[in-house]
């Protein structure tokens, strides 16, 4: 069953493109790295801050990945542009 992490965060205003840019980078090397990774959605709400929802084949994928993601330079390079992270984890129920 497919898995998720949202991030929820926010941005400078003037980093939004240099971080749109790190991410889509991120995004193509996790990709590559990962055949569990099933993509990711980007939000951004009303108030300003972003959704950045990450979905798996599975939970234990999702870990996997989550685990290594200490070794990928992208990663701290991407998250130094964001304040206020959260992130939670689910399973997709319903999908439609």
């Amino acid at each position: 069953m497919t898995s998720v992490r949202t991030h929820r965060y926010a941005v400078d205003a003037g980093d939004v493109d240099t971080m749109l840019e790190r991410r889509g980078n991120l995004l193509d090397g996790i990709r590559s790295a990962n055949p569990a990774f099933a993509g990711a959605t980007l939000i951004r709400l009303d108030d300003g801050s972003y959704l950045d929802i990450w979905s798996w084949n599975s939970a234990e994928d999702m870990q996997r990945a989550s685990q290594a993601a200490a070794e990928v330079p992208l990663v701290g390079a991407t998250m130094s542009l964001t304040s206020d992270h959260t992130s939670i984890d689910g399973e997709v129920l319903d999908q439609r």
